[in-house]
């Protein structure tokens, strides 16, 4: 019996040593066709080192450990021969052979693969701020009188279902006219327009000031009357339709903003991105008033209008203050004005934050205290993220408002504002390139800003390049023109950000990166 065991023991440890070496892959190899080259990289496990065996009639006496790049013409690509140590062991040769990639040419490289996130943004961006929409004193109000209007019809979860999706198909519409009216390129053209910009920074001032108590911002009571006095006196989906619409006039004068913001920050991601925004904003404004019509008796505990609703909109206009000054910092920014640096734009943040904190705490003692309560949940945050935001005047990266705040100056990098300057450069010190298509008002780009480009082991490799900075909405002498030209004709791409990356004579030597917030990806994006 003992000495089959050992046998049985003997036979399972060469199953799972064998095993083991089956799944031993300690380089992974990569290939991508680039215009009429074709780019050969093998990364390497740490505590490994590659050893080419036979690669054509190239001879390699090194060891590579980390990674192995080799650009060459497609004529010159031919199986590579190969083995693996570390330490202990080295792994059989294997031969890897490039088999090409289908429609893998430099155009289609070129496509930017933001898009997708980018339109899950805008809806994510959209959920939030009809779910913002819901607790303003133009919309809260109006749920008791939807449920009240369900209840005379005889209510139902068809007629409820019908009126929230009447609600969306209303916004969604909405997002859809926006872009047939002006189209993709002009409303790319326009969230960075210094009119646009401006009026929709004045318009949530505006807006702020009336959440502020100042004065009351109403469409004409008759609008709002006449429709439902309509949809009272119709029967069928009609009347479900007028009431949905009746929804949209009456909330107006606390959803425009919001929407007005949603659809700027939409401008120009792609065609389909005003509708995604307003699918997202109408999906989260319609439910609450669809389940309420559905089960009316939930009514009864929710909280009526009062004294909270005031206080959530002095907060509201708080947040309206800080977020109008995006409007303004593009505008300035793209025209050159100077009148908004980055320090003055985190100052107003700050006194934003402190505002929101110092009104909840001023008469907390006055309320109930579930109210305590509530008021401390935003009270705390509020009063943190002032006190977070104050290392950014004097320079820190406060990376939660990267996507607003004016982009902050990287230490250590020579930065060329002029494509062909840069080059020219870039050939006098033989150094290789990188270009950074950006904008000014590209959320993206300032993220990818702060979390990359200001990332020390990224700035340390950024050193070996010419770094070109090319802003495709500067306003000023057809500058920002010119760089898109550049983007469109010789890179096939006119969305941001777009990093191409040029050896010192100007040839491309990778495919373009496009969005990202993980440093390790562009660091192995990085050839030199």
């Amino acid at each position: 019996m003992g000495y089959r065991l050992k046998v049985i023991g003997f036979l399972l440890c060469c199953f799972f040593a064998s095993l083991q070496a089956q799944i031993m892959e300690p380089v992974k190899w990569t290939g991508e066709t680039i215009g009429d080259s074709v780019r050969i990289r093998a990364a390497i496990e740490p505590g490994w080192h590659m050893n080419i065996i036979e690669f054509g009639e190239r001879e390699f006496e090194e060891e590579f450990a980390d990674s192995f790049v080799i650009t060459l013409a497609k004529e010159e690509v031919m199986p590579i021969r190969y083995n693996a140590c570390d330490d202990r062991m080295c792994t059989a040769p294997e031969v890897w052979e490039y088999k090409g990639i289908e429609d893998a040419s430099l155009q289609d490289g070129n496509k930017s693969p933001t898009g997708d996130r980018s339109l899950f943004w805008i809806f994510v961006l959209g959920l939030l701020g009809g779910l913002l929409a819901i607790f303003t004193p133009c919309v809260w109000p109006i749920i008791p009188m939807t449920v009240s209007f369900f209840l005379k019809k005889g209510g139902g979860i068809k007629d409820a279902v019908l009126y929230g999706l009447s609600i969306i198909v209303l916004y969604v519409g909405l997002g859809l006219l926006v872009t047939l009216l002006f189209g993709a390129s002009a409303l790319n053209d326009l969230s960075t327009n210094a009119v646009v910009n401006i009026f929709f920074f004045l318009l949530l001032v505006v807006f702020a000031l009336s959440f502020f108590g100042l004065f009351e911002i109403t469409l004409p009571d008759s609008w709002s009357t006449a429709l439902d006095n309509k949809a009272r006196s119709t029967g069928g989906v009609l009347s479900i339709l007028l009431m949905a619409f009746t929804l949209v006039i009456v909330s107006f004068s606390c959803t425009g903003p919001i929407i007005g913001t949603l659809l700027v920050e939409a401008a120009g991601k792609s065609l389909l991105a005003p509708a995604i925004g307003m699918l997202g904003f109408a999906i989260a404004l319609a439910l609450p008033f669809s389940l309420f019509a559905m089960f009316p008796q939930w009514l009864k505990q929710a909280p009526k209008s009062g004294d909270w609703m005031t206080s959530f909109k002095v907060v509201l206009a708080f947040l309206e203050l800080a977020l109008s000054l995006k409007f303004l910092s593009v505008a300035d920014m793209a025209y050159g004005w100077g009148i908004l640096p980055r320090w003055l734009f985190i100052a107003i943040w700050i006194v934003c934050f402190l505002g929101i904190g110092i009104y909840l705490i001023w008469d907390i003692w006055s309320v109930s205290t579930p109210r305590k309560i509530i008021r401390a949940i935003v009270i705390i945050p509020s009063l943190a993220f002032a006190f977070y935001l104050v290392p950014g005047l004097r320079g820190a990266p406060v990376k939660a408002i990267a996507a607003f705040a004016p982009p902050m100056e990287i230490e250590g990098r020579e930065v060329f504002n002029d494509y062909e300057e840069g080059l020219a450069y870039a050939r006098q010190e033989g150094k290789p390139v990188i270009i950074d298509f950006t904008g000014y008002g590209c959320v993206n780009c300032r993220k990818m800003e702060a979390y990359v480009l200001d990332d020390d082991s990224v700035k340390a490799r950024l050193q070996n390049y010419v770094f070109i900075e090319l802003f495709v909405d500067d306003k000023r002498d057809g500058i920002g023109d010119e760089n898109s030209r550049i983007q469109r004709e010789l890179y096939g791409a006119n969305a941001q950000p777009f990093y191409v990356q040029l050896d010192a004579y100007g040839h491309q030597v990778a495919k373009p990166m496009a969005f990202t917030t993980d440093p390790m990806e562009f660091i192995n994006w990085l050839i030199y």
